[in-house]
């Protein structure tokens, strides 16, 4: 895998009223944020921390997480549930002439 662009990780930033300022998160390093009074320094300031965390990673030999943008999917979601639910959702599905999958990603996409 190539060096991942720290511009393409999943990123936030929203106004902390703890902290009076707003604070950059990102998903894929969860323990990093970066604290400004303006929002667009936030996500700059963090944007240029993970750029540097994924330098010191890659020094270390470490494991760089890759971003979710760049990662594959099979589409393919494996649900347990017990026995009542799956009976519940395999009648609602049969009355509405949908398959239970069909059922589940309707389910899913609306939520």
């Amino acid at each position: 895998m190539s060096r991942p662009d720290a511009r393409h990780y999943s990123y936030r930033v929203q106004w902390s009223p703890d902290d009076g300022e707003h604070v950059a998160t990102v998903l894929e390093f969860p323990s990093l944020s970066w604290l400004d009074a303006k929002q667009g320094r936030a996500l700059e300031g963090l944007v240029q921390l993970v750029d540097d965390v994924i330098d010191e990673l890659i020094a270390n030999k470490e494991k760089v997480p890759e971003p979710f943008s760049e990662r594959s999917y099979s589409g393919t979601i494996y649900v347990r549930t017990s026995a009542e639910l799956h009976r519940r959702l395999a009648i609602e599905a049969a009355e509405r002439h949908v398959s239970l999958n069909q059922l589940a990603v309707q389910r899913l996409t609306s939520a």
